[in-house]
């Protein structure tokens, strides 16, 4: 007599419910908000830079931003690049967010202003030599 065989899952059923445990795991980090992006940067950082300091220091922060949402946009256009985009770039975007919070909230306790782009030396006029009148009277 044979043993009644019992019935397994199969191996193809586990690893969906393992897919779908992944992604409603991953699902809940894209819904993070960006509110808490000054839990991953320091408060205190901008505290002692000038207005100048600053100035330069949001203007890297500015364009690393654009740089990490690029980068995310440009991942989540392949296959699985959702997961690529959250688990590589999103940590740095939070935070750099929340470093130009903090830029942003030194820049205006210390009333600094945008320097206006400096003014373009005016260019002085091309003139031309007058034409030598013997040159002249040798072409005639």
């Amino acid at each position: 007599m044979t043993a009644p065989a019992r019935h397994r899952p199969s191996l193809s059923f586990a690893a969906a419910a393992a897919v779908l445990l992944v992604a409603a795991g991953l699902g809940g980090c894209a819904s993070m908000s960006d509110g808490m992006s000054t839990a991953f940067a320091d408060p205190a950082q901008f505290d002692l830079y000038d207005c100048k300091q600053l100035e330069n220091s949001r203007k890297v922060l500015t364009s690393r931003t654009a740089e990490l949402q690029g980068l995310m946009a440009k991942a989540e256009t392949g296959a699985g690049g959702a997961v690529v985009a959250e688990l590589a770039y999103r940590n740095e975007y939070i935070a750099v967010r929340g470093q130009s919070k903090f830029a942003e909230e030194a820049w205006q306790k210390n009333r600094c202003a945008t320097a206006a782009p400096p003014a373009a030396a005016p260019v002085p006029p091309v003139v031309a030599p007058a034409p030598d009148a013997r040159a002249a009277r040798a072409k005639r």
